[in-house]
């Protein structure tokens, strides 16, 4: 059972990421605009304000797929529609940020990724193995039988209606039975009476 804690961990990591990305823009673009620093003659205004506007939209992401994979360990239920997408994008996101933050920031930027990617990954592959789980134990599953009666039943071999039962062959109502000429009931003893001998002269 760690889909749900696995899905709550993912969520608290997204957040945490978002908050921090968030907050590396914005304060990029602060010291971009206060040192009135220029990349190839870009304004630094512009370059300040696109940081920052960077930070909020990376943050709002990370934070959205992080409140999805709060929502799936809250419902225990396999991420769909909107919310698969946003999850699958986010994975993606992670492994192209690991390759790129391997030359960049280092090792450690790298694993801190792959561990997110790793995450996203087994909060699919829990929730979709479950998904199937429950499908399976549905209707016509292995838990509803689909074969015939069991030839003992009811209406098979000795049960009430079949051979030997009530209503069969040798039973109360059957031939030879109790409602019948020659059974134990009213209508006989189920005794024959003795063979006449002729006699002869």
């Amino acid at each position: 059972m760690v889909r749900r804690p696995v899905a709550f961990v993912t969520a608290i990591v997204l957040f945490v990421e978002a908050v921090g990305i968030a907050w590396v823009n914005w304060f990029m673009g602060v010291v971009v605009d206060r040192q009135d620093m220029s990349l190839a003659g870009l304004d630094p205004d512009v370059m300040s304000t696109s940081s920052k506007v960077a930070g909020l939209v990376f943050g709002l992401y990370f934070a959205l797929c992080g409140f999805t994979a709060l929502r799936v360990g809250l419902r225990d239920r396999a991420p769909a529609g909107l919310g698969r997408i946003l999850l699958i994008s986010a994975a993606v996101v992670h492994a192209l940020l690991g390759a790129f933050a391997v030359g960049l920031v280092g090792w450690g930027a790298f694993a801190f990724m792959m561990v997110v990617l790793g995450l996203i990954v087994l909060i699919f592959m829990t929730y979709d193995r479950l998904e199937a789980t429950r499908s399976d134990a549905g209707p016509g599953g292995p838990g509803e039988p689909d074969g015939p009666a069991d030839p003992g039943g009811a209406e098979g071999l000795g049960g009430v209606e079949g051979p030997g039962g009530a209503e069969g062959p040798g039973g109360p109502e059957g031939p030879g039975g109790a409602g019948n000429a020659g059974g134990t009931g009213a209508a006989g003893d189920g005794i024959l009476p003795p063979p006449r001998t002729s006699s002869v002269s």
